[in-house]
């Protein structure tokens, strides 16, 4: 059973920032920032069960980059909601 991606507006406005930041440094590191978030949402099409980070939020992090996506699996819905894309190297009391 696959489950849909949905991302929040907040996560949405994270991602955005993320990528023109890469961007900027590199046309090809924003493009390969964008293929590892599609990866990831590729692994949470088929299982979205990864660790509890609290209560029920989930975390995966991103291949080659320093970011989490923090995520709620809706069961009912069959759907991974994605809160937060999440700096790794932020202050870890701001995480989602």
């Amino acid at each position: 059973m696959a489950f849909k991606v949905r991302i929040n507006i907040k996560a949405q406005a994270e991602i955005e920032s993320a990528y023109d930041w890469y961007r900027k440094s590199s046309p090809n590191a924003g493009n390969r920032f964008l293929d590892s978030l599609e990866s990831a949402y590729g692994v949470l099409k088929v299982n979205p069960y990864y660790q509890i980070r609290y209560r029920n939020v989930r975390s995966i992090s991103l291949r080659q980059y320093p970011y989490s996506l923090y995520f709620m699996v809706e069961e009912a819905q069959n759907t991974v909601r994605v809160l937060s894309c999440f700096h790794q190297h932020r202050n870890p009391s701001s995480r989602p």
